[in-house]
């Protein structure tokens, strides 16, 4: 502590502190550092939280002075100050706007508005235009904390009823702070750079425009949301924006429709129409896993997707899942009142009642159970999207049933599993992150401490690099979570390996020791693709829908160049299904270019092109999908080298 009550001690990054006035500002105190400093500085941290420049500190702290070079307090003021900037555009356009909030996300901002007329595409480019005269008219930010009677006053005077509700929804005691950007002024906790001219005018863009309900309230006025992105220059922008286009290009629900894979309609929200060429990916993917479990020592089961609520009051799902879960009540026959039932959401409450069933040993464990289990779960309308969240699923789903003492060998298998199916359909990156107990939680200290021990050294066996994420375990074990990197860097949570020793206690599993007594075994939850649908969607992304010749669920198309050539395609055809392939004959009156563009499209990965020299020669024209150039090749070679091409990669090895 400062021994002057009028003094405090700042410290530096350096580990050097100094002595200032209390109430000093951090502008001041880069100021007092070097003019340079103070000409970069755009915040500062002051124990951890992110300070305005213009802020007063007064009592001793830990002070860093923050520049553009440092990427999180930049993105976050640069993305800030234009949900500003971009709300006094719209209102110096249109003064009878009413204006509410605009918080940062991911990537930007959005600001929500009260407008009769909807905005257009043309709107958005006014507004982009606004925001730059604003931005180059370097308006300086200026901040003041006010009592709430004063703000209240303000808002009315200038008619922002949305403004006055914030105002009184703000607690008690709790600062009211103002901000300015030049003229224009907003009610905002901060922080904010320093004039508006520190907000770069060639990396920011607006994107669209979207309905929002006030405070998410559907009772309440319905707005119009903008959202904005942006980055520190104009090279990170167009890099994101390509990013999009890519994305936009890979979007699986379009695909989807272009390869005829499956569908979804408003008679069953959020469950899939798989078609003929979607459902043969999902069948050679559950073939596949299917193997590699079975090689991994897996005991595939089967359990029901009606289950009675008993089962789920007792396993504590009734009391946490119930409004995710669908119910369904029937009149059994005799009975005094209706029994009420639930689509499973999960498996692991079903798998316990396998294991339960006769006695176990310790020489029994560990025991694995699989199950490509159907699963459904209420998912609220809006957040469905294509196959990556649906209504109605199968889980790549298995519980391992072990003691305490083999839990650490366990995970290692799955990670060294995991890791094969990863590389298998096209993952060589992932992400790993063990979360550990929170505070409130079941199990005793001496367990947790043996089970997240097992899952490190575990990870430790396979690979060096994990991320720990304190607290952020399940109430019942740590966990496991497996991120996936895709083609264009998006990350995706696929796998998890959770260790549960409370189910086992209220499922009263058990199992008879060495020492001849009962004993609870722990509960492994795991899961790899996480679920088939979702796992398609991300695999149709990741390839851009060029699958792996495997998975492709059309391999090959012959088609004719001229109509003699009719016979020996059926002929090509014939010989490439004998040998397993999925291949199809095109014989329609149609230009050959024509046929390989539709084929193109369609993704179809080999295509055979036979005129009369093939004919004559029995051989074929090969063609890749996305290569241009053409090799001919004797017909029997071809088949042989797509028979071993088409093998799945646990049995190519």
């Amino acid at each position: 502590m400062s021994l002057d009550a009028s003094q405090i001690s700042l410290k530096f990054p350096d580990g050097n502190a100094r002595s200032y006035a209390s109430g000093i500002t951090p502008a001041d105190v880069a100021a007092d550092i070097s003019p340079s400093l103070a000409k970069k500085a755009i915040s500062a941290s002051v124990n951890g939280a992110h300070w305005d420049l213009q802020w007063p500190i007064e009592a001793d702290a830990e002070i860093a002075i923050h520049t553009m070079k440092d990427e999180g307090p930049a993105l976050e003021l640069i993305r800030h100050d234009l949900a500003h900037i971009m709300a006094r555009a719209v209102q110096e356009i249109w003064p009878d706007v009413k204006v509410t909030i605009g918080p940062v996300i991911e990537n930007g901002w959005y600001y929500d508005f009260d407008r009769e007329e909807p905005f257009t595409p043309d709107d958005l480019g006014a507004i982009e235009a606004k925001m730059k005269e604003i931005i180059n008219r370097r308006d300086p930010v200026t901040t003041e904390v006010w009592e709430r009677t004063r703000a209240i006053k303000y808002y009315e005077a200038n008619n922002e009823p949305y403004k006055v509700e914030l105002v009184e929804a703000i607690p008690e005691g709790e600062a009211l702070r103002m901000y300015w950007h030049g003229h224009w002024q907003d009610l905002c906790r901060g922080p904010h750079l320093q004039h508006t001219g520190q907000v770069p005018a060639d990396a920011f863009k607006l994107m669209k425009v979207a309905g929002a309900y006030w405070r998410g309230d559907s009772n309440r006025p319905q707005l119009q949301r903008i959202y904005g992105v942006a980055f520190k220059n104009r090279d990170d922008l167009k890099k994101y924006l390509h990013f999009l286009e890519e994305a936009e290009k890979r979007d699986h629900r379009r695909l989807g429709r272009e390869m005829e894979l499956f569908h979804f309609q408003e008679e069953a929200p959020g469950m899939v129409f798989w078609h003929p060429d979607g459902w043969t990916i999902y069948r050679e993917l559950e073939d596949y896993m299917r193997r590699r479990l079975t090689a991994a020592g897996y005991r595939e089961i089967k359990t029901p997707q009606v289950v009675d609520r008993k089962l789920w009051e007792a396993s504590g799902h009734w009391d946490k899942y119930r409004e995710n879960m669908y119910i369904t009540e029937i009149d059994e026959e005799h009975a005094n009142e209706k029994r009420t039932n639930a689509l499973k959401p999960m498996n692991c409450p079903c798998h316990v009642q396998v294991f339960n069933q006769g006695i176990k040993s310790y020489r029994d464990l560990p025991l694995r159970l699989s199950e490509f289990g159907s699963c459904h779960r209420y998912e609220a309308h809006g957040a469905l999207h294509g196959l990556m969240r649906v209504r109605g699923f199968t889980q790549d789903d298995a519980h391992i049933f072990c003691t305490e003492d083999q839990i650490e060998a366990e995970c290692a298998k799955f990670i060294d599993l995991l890791s094969g199916i990863y590389r298998d359909t096209g993952f060589t990156s992932f992400d790993i992150k063990l979360s550990t107990r929170p505070e409130v939680r079941v199990g005793s200290d001496e367990i947790w401490d043996k089970a997240e021990n097992a899952l490190e050294k575990a990870i430790l066996s396979v690979r060096n690099d994990f991320e720990v994420d304190p607290g952020e375990g399940a109430f019942y074990g740590p966990k496991l979570d497996f991120k996936l990197t895709d083609a264009i860097g998006r990350e995706w949570q696929c796998g998890t390996f959770q260790a549960d020793f409370n189910l086992p206690e209220r499922l009263d599993a058990n199992y008879i020791g060495a020492d001849g007594e009962k004993h609870r075994p722990v509960m492994l939850h795991r899961a790899i693709l996480g679920s088939f649908e979702r796992f398609i969607g991300i695999m149709i992304e990741n390839y851009a829908g060029k699958l792996p010749f495997w998975l492709a669920p059309r391999q090959v198309v012959v088609a004719s160049i001229v109509s003699d050539a009719d016979a020996y395609v059926y002929e090509a055809v014939a010989a490439l299904k004998a040998a397993g392939l999925r291949a199809e004959a095109d014989v329609r009156n149609e230009k050959i270019n024509y046929k390989v563009r539709e084929h193109s499209l369609a993704k179809v990965p080999i295509l055979l092109a036979v005129g009369q020299r093939e004919v004559s020669e029995r051989t074929v024209t090969v063609r890749r999908l996305g290569e241009k150039a053409t090799e001919v090749q004797p017909l029997d070679a071809v088949v042989s080298d797509l028979t071993k091409a088409a093998l799945p990669p646990d049995l190519a090895a």
